[in-house]
């Protein structure tokens, strides 16, 4: 029983983090689960960026922009809020060091 209470006692002040070093511990984790999800909506979405394109010429046949309708514009927007997300993130980053 004493050795149970001793772990115990030597235990409790590291297993106790204050949010401020707890937080740095686990930003960099967020930020590449973030990272990774980011290129991922990135590499998802379609690209029209063509050489052609930037000629004036265009595959579809109709040139300038087009509307993004249903996964497509939920994937731009999720794309967008993980950017806000990733660069909050390294801000974060930043002040916490």
């Amino acid at each position: 029983m004493t050795v149970k209470f001793m772990s115990l006692v030597f235990l409790a002040p590291s297993a106790i983090l204050s949010p401020m070093s707890s937080l740095s511990v686990l930003l960099p984790y967020a930020q590449i689960v973030l990272s990774v999800l980011l290129v991922g909506a990135i590499l998802l979405q379609q690209s029209e960026g063509s050489l052609g394109s930037a000629f004036g010429g265009s595959q579809s046949g109709a040139s300038g922009w087009r509307t993004k309708r249903g996964l497509e514009k939920q994937l731009f927007i999720a794309t967008i809020v993980l950017a806000i997300l990733f660069a909050l993130s390294a801000a974060l980053a930043l002040f916490f060091q």
